[in-house]
């Protein structure tokens, strides 16, 4: 119950807490809740180590490979250059910038869901896939206003009982509207070069405001936009910097408070 009432304060909680009593969800706190049901025990892909819930490869810029122990496998900020092992069958891309889209996505791939949208106003997206569900919460790039306000988004990705997201080209700190949104997320993809996206002292204001449990950073150009990152990070989080391009999580085993470096699979 402490985790919940946190969240509760931390997104308004009178609202939320109001509308749990009368049985209305409210818009902002639409999933990632700390206590969720699990997928049928025993089923996982010959992939995944045994007992994990999600596989995550870093294939470089920001996009990633997710893979569900129930086979389903998705891509955040598809651009066709950075690929995984086979089709995904959901992409993500938070914004129509040539590195993190494409206007030519296979056609096998059954989703392919855009951070904004095309024909003006805002993407909404709510979607399940199996034991995958992904969804976004849009925000602005560089202060943008008028029909270019909602033109990057927040992917947010929920598998059994882990919340997954992938912050996209984010410019600028949270509302409370957004982290309500949000709920609460475990795993956090955050871009961290520092100038084309949000620099890096509010990038870490961002991640204090979400609370995840894990950091994975993406979005950097060479190390030492990297390291300045971690220097940053070192003094409250604990950094493991890996030699490998691959990862796999589950509730048990998730550790508190870590930055965990991935190497790019394609640079």
């Amino acid at each position: 119950m402490g985790a919940i009432t946190a969240f509760l304060a931390r997104v308004g909680g009178l609202a939320a807490l109001l509308a749990i009593v009368v049985g209305v969800t409210p818009a902002f706190a639409r999933g990632c809740f700390p206590i969720a049901e699990r997928g049928l025990p025993g089923v996982h892909l010959a992939s995944l180590p045994q007992g994990a819930t999600v596989a995550i490869t870093y294939l470089g810029h920001s996009s990633f490979w997710l893979e569900t122990a129930g086979g389903v496998t998705a891509i955040t900020d598809y651009n066709g250059y950075h690929r995984g092992p086979e089709i995904p069958m959901v992409v993500t891309m938070n914004n129509a910038h040539g590195t993190h889209f494409t206007n030519a996505p296979e056609p096998e791939i059954g989703h392919v869901l855009r951070g904004w949208n095309p024909a003006g106003g805002v993407a909404e997206h709510d979607v399940d896939e199996g034991d995958l569900r992904i969804r976004n919460i849009p925000t602005s790039v560089h202060g943008r206003t008028g029909a270019h306000a909602n033109s990057n988004s927040i992917f947010v990705f929920e598998v059994e009982d882990l919340c997954i997201a992938h912050l996209g080209h984010l410019h600028h700190v949270l509302t409370d509207m957004h982290l309500g949104e949000l709920g609460l997320i475990d795993i956090l993809m955050v871009p961290v070069d520092g100038s084309y996206t949000i620099g890096q002292e509010l990038m870490r204001e961002v991640i204090e405001q979400i609370g995840p449990s894990v950091v994975i950073p993406m979005h950097y150009f060479g190390r030492a936009s990297l390291d300045r990152f971690l220097d940053l990070m070192a003094e409250e989080w604990t950094i493991a910097d890996a030699e490998v391009s691959s990862i796999a999580y589950d509730r048990l085993s998730l550790p508190h408070r870590q930055v965990q470096v991935l190497q790019p699979a394609r640079p």
